[in-house]
């Protein structure tokens, strides 16, 4: 008959309890039980902790559970021919307990590094299905992610494991991004949106997680504390109509502005290209990285009209936006700019705009070089203004002018609120309407009046 031992093999104040299972004369297995206990409260005699303290009380209690359990498992598998080996008596340890074995795969920089490893066959759900591949904004973010993990990790002085993802863990980490890191509520909350969407995949390949990681809680600034910076037409137009052919003139300013012209060119050839990346950006509504990859093959004549054809690297969404504006056509017709480094063109960005006298003094966030972070103050408009820029002038421009509907086929945006949010606009549910009236009133002008025949009578 088999018989079941519980043992220490030390003497120390946190000593292992180990469980003995010897299933004949010559065959025993031993393996530890998960319990610790200062050895001066074992008692030898009986092969169980000394009931003197409420804890051992319950490890008393723990280890009869779990002699009892095995006894059970044992004779059942036994009978069926099992194995019964080390693994076998850690499996059923586990089991007695519902503990779920540490894995690497259950740590989560592991997790956020396979899906970096297969973002080429990852799908990833669009509005119209799947698609195949994750976009390289995408990587990137994960690849941020997982540094940010790694200095936790060393602030902590342990590996993560997705079990471990619990309420008070999200609060001590939200309270290291925010307090430690200094990062912005908008890149601190985006942590957390990625913390939980790897965790949410980690389940979906059957990684166990703290149910609390499934439904994190990420956030982003208010409305009243986000400062975005568009160019209006008037300002538009003090861009198109600027000089900057004075080489005399271009030189005196770079003498002037050494901060803001530092490692540039400020020759007229490059200001002119820049200029027309501006003005081309304003009209197309496209982001920075997609902008600069337009070249003529993207560019499409009917006899009538021109479009541009763009695939959206962020989303892989096929947008085409029509060309009416005359400066814009002649820029595509004519001056379609040079490619150039996107940070390039957000520091040449800034002297096109000072050029043109937009200067006045407007509240919002630029970065520090010194701490890497960006500070809210007053800054002249130009210093703030980026490719970026481009994208939101054209949404708030055209907002209220052209149905909403029609401007987020063009820029991309998923849904409504998401457009106004990047414009920091409320829904205007009065201004729908006005719009549909508009609308209505012209389909009525359109109509063609219609004769009625009229009964004359006897």
């Amino acid at each position: 008959m088999a018989k079941i031992k519980f043992l220490l093999q030390s003497k120390s104040e946190n000593s292992q309890i180990y469980i003995r299972v010897s299933i004949s004369q010559f065959v025993s297995i031993k393996k530890k039980t998960g319990f610790t206990i200062n050895a001066k409260d074992w008692s030898p005699t009986t092969d169980r902790p000394k009931q003197n303290n409420p804890q051992n009380k319950i490890t008393h209690a723990n280890l009869n559970k779990l002699e009892t359990f095995i006894f059970d498992e044992l004779n059942k598998d036994l009978a069926n021919g099992s194995l019964i080996d080390t693994y076998w008596l850690e499996t059923k340890i586990n089991d007695c307990f519902s503990r779920v074995i540490k894995t690497d795969a259950g740590l989560l920089v592991n997790h956020v590094q396979n899906i970096i490893d297969n973002a080429n066959t990852r799908k990833v759900k669009t509005n119209g299905g799947f698609k195949i591949g994750l976009s390289t904004s995408t990587i990137k973010n994960y690849t941020l992610f997982k540094n940010i993990i790694l200095e936790y990790q060393k602030k902590i002085k342990k590996q993560i494991q997705f079990l471990e993802i619990t309420k008070p863990f999200v609060d001590k980490f939200t309270n290291w991004l925010i307090n430690t890191k200094n990062y912005s509520n908008n890149y601190a909350g985006k942590q957390l949106e990625i913390l939980k969407t790897v965790c949410i995949d980690a389940e979906k390949n059957e990684i166990q997680v703290a149910p609390y990681s499934k439904i994190i809680q990420h956030f982003r600034e208010s409305e009243k504390d986000r400062y975005i910076q568009t160019l209006s037409f008037d300002e538009l137009e003090l861009i198109k109509n600027v000089d900057l052919s004075d080489i005399k003139q271009l030189k005196e300013f770079k003498i002037q502005n050494p901060e803001l012209t530092k490692n540039l060119s400020i020759t007229p050839a490059n200001l002119n290209n820049v200029r027309n990346w501006i003005l081309l950006g304003c009209e197309i509504g496209q982001r920075g990285g997609d902008l600069l990859e337009i070249t003529q093959e993207n560019i499409r004549y009917n006899g009538k009209n021109y479009y541009i054809d763009i695939m959206q690297q962020k989303t892989n969404k096929n947008v085409t936006v029509g060309v009416i504006a005359p400066h814009v056509i002649d820029i595509i017709e004519n001056y379609l700019p040079k490619k150039l480094p996107h940070q390039k063109l957000n520091e040449y960005a800034k002297v096109v705009c000072k050029l043109a006298g937009i200067v006045e003094v407007v509240k919002g966030t630029k970065l520090n070089t010194e701490t890497n972070r960006k500070e809210l103050g007053n800054y002249p408009k130009y210093e703030l203004i980026a490719s970026h820029c481009f994208r939101r002038s054209f949404a708030t421009n055209y907002y209220k002018k052209i149905p909403t509907a029609v401007l987020i086929g063009i820029t991309g945006h998923s849904k409504e609120s998401l457009f106004l949010t990047y414009i920091n606009q409320r829904e205007d549910k009065d201004s729908n309407a006005d719009l549909f009236m508009k609308f209505y009133e012209d389909l009525q002008k359109n109509k063609k009046p219609q004769l009625k025949v009229v009964k004359t009578a006897n």
